[in-house]
């Protein structure tokens, strides 16, 4: 891993990291916390979902990739139209894309050279083997329903990294993706700031330092609005009956968290 890529091999695979997969040209990416024995365990919707998928900008399409296929795998039984928080083999996960692993406890000067959201932080990782007891137990309760900015993949992986939850303050989750969106947005609304300078240099300084900051106070690692939740109080927590995460953790998710 380095400053332009995070990809490694599978071989460097060790139980609890955190990793992801780009999908639709890089648009977004998916992504899980591997286990052992080649399996992920991951927060998904099925590719027979419309809204709110693990898509970037509004792109429809299956967060596990796959969606142009519909038998399940022979090796871990995936089918496409999951849903919920599931363990399928690396292969399903990956979807023949090619493999990232997210970094943690990075210094600001490394995660704003990471232009792109959503490839690391500046939080600090738990234990690998408090990462596989959330995932698993996750696995059997559920993580509620999938939204992009609110609840989405990546907002698991790193509450089974490090059990933080965003607890008031903006209404969007841990994602670098969706932080990644917002700072965007907020480049876009300071045009008014485009009169500090005459110069499209100048302009597009300004804009891209609006966006760099917005993405580092938006990480989970800075903002103060978090707080560690340990996985077995998280049901009580949320406000959630037993009903209700039983539900969310089969076939139709039928909640949404609010963090």
């Amino acid at each position: 891993m380095g400053l332009l890529s995070n990809r490694i091999s599978r071989e460097d695979l060790r139980p609890g990291d955190h990793i992801y997969s780009w999908r639709t040209a890089y648009t977004y990416a998916h992504h899980g916390i591997y286990v052992e024995d080649s399996n992920v365990i991951h927060f998904t919707r099925g590719s027979d979902e419309s809204v709110e998928t693990g898509t970037f900008l509004g792109l429809s399409s299956s967060s596990t990739g796959r969606s142009n296929s519909t038998n399940a795998c022979e090796i871990c039984g995936y089918q496409p139209d999951k849903n919920g928080v599931i363990c399928s083999c690396l292969d399903c996960f990956l979807d023949g894309g090619p493999l990232y692993r997210f970094e943690y406890a990075v210094n600001p000067v490394f995660f704003l050279a990471k232009v792109r959201g959503g490839t690391c932080t500046l939080a600090d990782e738990d234990p690998a083997e408090t990462v596989v007891r959330r995932a698993t137990y996750l696995l059997q309760k559920g993580f509620g329903f999938y939204n992009i900015f609110k609840n989405n993949c990546e907002d698991f992986a790193i509450y089974c990294k490090t059990s933080l939850l965003v607890m008031e303050g903006i209404n969007v989750g841990r994602s670098g993706q969706a932080a990644s969106i917002l700072s965007v947005l907020v480049a876009i609304c300071s045009s008014p700031l485009r009169f500090l300078t005459t110069s499209i240099p100048g302009v597009t300084a300004v804009a891209g330092g609006l966006y760099c900051i917005s993405r580092l106070v938006a990480d989970i690692g800075l903002r103060r609005d978090v707080a560690k939740i340990a996985v077995e109080n998280l049901t009580e927590r949320l406000g959630l009956s037993e009903s209700e995460v039983l539900l969310s953790s089969g076939a139709e998710p039928v909640l949404q968290l609010q963090f």
